[in-house]
């Protein structure tokens, strides 16, 4: 049995480290790629994106780039938002969907004048003093020091035109509810029990929605479980990759 490429595809405003333990946990059993977005980390200086479909475009010529034909893909938050971008794009590459820690419904009006107002505000002031007022919901308050500490870090190191363009990219995003229901392969819907930007019924919104999927709430921990639980993220993400192995 082959062992599928595993994608994993970063949240906002964080970079591919946020996937430490993952990539650590199966990079020895698997190909992993876990990609900088345009503008993240490392990802390539071109000019920041407009609309949300160049995120998705940047990951199907990333995996012609590398020769990958077929992969399980994963996405957290906005990751997982772009994910759902990827299988309307190019669905008979994808084995496996991760959602985690995302929601498929279009913005509403005031979402929307909301991230546009934060675009505004990021390229007036910088990530810093965001990064301080949301760090205790991206990971919950009782989070260890080492996890705050990185995401912290993850977020200042990003550039406020690269969070601003995809603030705004993602107010405009379209709907991925009807694409949901018509996904062939399995899904794995993962979300942290204490996570307030994407709650628990979010989750359980798109579990209901896709034709083939398992739901997992991680207790003791909000927007970021891998990070926050990464020992149980990695046991219930690893018994989903052997279930895409055997059915591919």
């Amino acid at each position: 049995m082959t062992a599928l490429p595993l994608v994993l595809v970063h949240g906002h405003p964080f970079d591919h480290t946020m996937w430490h333990p993952q990539i650590e946990a199966f990079s020895a059993s698997r190909q992993v790629i876990a990609p900088d977005l345009r503008g993240y980390g490392t990802g390539p200086l071109t000019s920041p994106v407009t609309e949300f479909g160049q995120y998705a475009r940047d990951i199907e010529a990333l995996l012609d780039e590398l020769g990958v034909e077929q992969c399980v893909l994963a996405g957290l938050s906005m990751g997982g938002q772009i994910v759902m971008d990827c299988y309307g794009r190019f669905p008979g590459r994808i084995r496996g969907l991760v959602l985690a820690d995302t929601f498929a419904a279009l913005e509403t009006p005031e979402g929307m004048r909301f991230r546009h107002a934060m675009a505004d505000r990021l390229l007036r002031e910088g990530m810093r003093g965001y990064a301080d007022e949301v760090l205790e919901k991206m990971v919950a308050p009782y989070a260890s020091s080492e996890v705050k500490a990185h995401v912290h870090g993850m977020m200042t190191a990003t550039r406020p035109e690269a969070a601003a363009a995809a603030l705004r990219a993602r107010a405009a995003r379209p709907d991925y509810r009807d694409l949901l229901t018509r996904v062939t392969v399995p899904a794995l819907v993962a979300v942290g029990a204490d996570d307030t930007y994407t709650p628990v019924a979010d989750a359980e919104a798109m579990h209901a929605a896709l034709p083939e999927s398992e739901l997992h709430v991680f207790a003791g921990a909000a927007h970021l479980p891998n990070l926050e639980q990464p020992a149980e993220f990695n046991t219930v993400l690893g018994k989903f990759l052997a279930k895409a192995d055997a059915r591919s």
